[in-house]
């Protein structure tokens, strides 16, 4: 449940702060921090608020540089700078270091405080919801894209179903602040290879040599894919990661983390589909000097595939649940690549084979990873 927007304001002297919450409290939601560092920790604990209002001399940390904390912590918060000193400088600093969006000087009268926080108000709800329009809408172009993949190339789908996942788990250990683009590009990674022959897609996903002409094919699909990823407004991040998901660290030592670990997620992917244990997939990547970012490696190695919070079961084709992750291939009996090992299921294909199940083209049964969630 979303906490309502509330509004922090931090300073160092108790009885202003008290003034605040009496004077305030029946127009919003009020909370008071007693100095900078109690403010950080507020921010971090009991945050977001939407509005964070700061006085500008405080010991030890001055107004200025806690809102500039602020918008590292929170870059959604709307920033106002208080003071009792008409400063200038003060003013042109805090502004153009993008860490206020208003700046009062005080005794600010209850009135003028009261419309400078209506306006942060809806600055606020301004920029959460154009963040949601977009996650949104960005997400469903990219979930028409990959059912299209499924359709049409279930192993490359499958592919970037597995390395997605293990990509979030990396990303989720190594504490990064932004994985939105990382999971888009994971999700995206195999795009390019609808452009490929399935004799070439065999070959790689078999570990067989591809000859000059064919590996100078399969290296140019995620140039393709950033080629029509292009076509879609605010995806450059997204395109960029997938251009250098080939990439290795000596050649490119400039490559963004989410590339770095696109790079390894995909190689394990390889090794492990080929029979490798997941050590010796490891101890494979590490032999490459140079190849891939030593940090990315040991998160992956401390992991476990991203399989953990699953159960392995066996499953009739209709008791398949959308979030169930298949365990093996799903062919027809008519021997049609319907479906890849460590494809999650989703409303999309649960729809392709009902028609597959009503003419009796498929096996019974499946192996699948049954999240725990589901179990309880």
């Amino acid at each position: 449940m979303q906490k309502s927007p509330s509004v922090l304001f931090v300073d160092d002297e108790p009885r202003i702060l008290d003034t605040y919450r009496a004077s305030l409290r029946k127009q919003f939601k009020v909370d008071t921090a007693n100095g900078p560092e109690e403010g950080l920790e507020k921010i971090k604990t009991s945050g977001p608020y939407a509005v964070v209002v700061s006085d500008l001399k405080m010991p030890k940390m001055d107004g200025i540089t806690f809102l500039a904390k602020v918008q590292e912590l929170s870059p959604d918060t709307v920033r106002v700078m208080l003071t009792g000193h008409a400063d200038v400088e003060s003013a042109i600093s805090a502004v153009n270091n993008g860490a206020v969006f208003r700046f009062l000087t005080k005794p600010s009268p209850l009135d003028v405080m009261i419309r400078t926080l209506e306006v942060c108000m809806k600055q606020y709800s301004l920029v959460v919801a154009e963040r949601e329009l977009f996650r949104g809408t960005l997400r469903g172009c990219i979930k028409v894209l990959t059912d299209i993949l499924s359709l049409v190339n279930p192993e490359a789908f499958g592919r970037s179903e597995r390395v997605r996942r293990l990509a979030g788990y990396i990303s989720q250990n190594m504490k990064l602040k932004q994985n939105l683009y990382l999971d888009l590009a994971a999700m995206l990674c195999q795009l390019g290879c609808v452009t490929l022959t399935d004799t070439v897609l065999e070959k790689v996903f078999n570990g067989d040599k591809l000859d000059a002409e064919e590996q100078q094919i399969y290296d140019m699909h995620p140039a393709v894919t950033a080629s029509m990823l292009a076509q879609i407004p605010r995806m450059s991040a997204v395109s960029d990661i997938i251009l250098h998901q080939h990439d290795s660290l000596v050649d490119n030592p400039t490559m963004s983390t989410e590339a770095r670990i696109l790079r390894a997620c995909l190689d394990y992917d390889v090794l492990i589909q080929r029979g490798m244990s997941q050590q010796d997939a490891i101890d494979s990547l590490r032999s490459r000097t140079g190849v891939y970012d030593l940090k990315v490696l040991d998160v992956l190695e401390r992991g476990t595939a991203g399989e953990d919070g699953y159960v392995r079961r066996e499953v009739g084709l209709t008791e398949l649940l959308p979030g169930m992750i298949l365990d093996e291939s799903l062919w027809s009996i008519d021997k049609v690549h319907l479906m890849a090992e460590g494809t999650e299921v989703t409303e999309t294909a649960l729809m392709r084979l009902n028609n597959f199940i009503k003419s009796k083209r498929l096996s019974p049964t499946i192996r699948v990873l049954v999240p725990l969630n589901f179990l309880q």
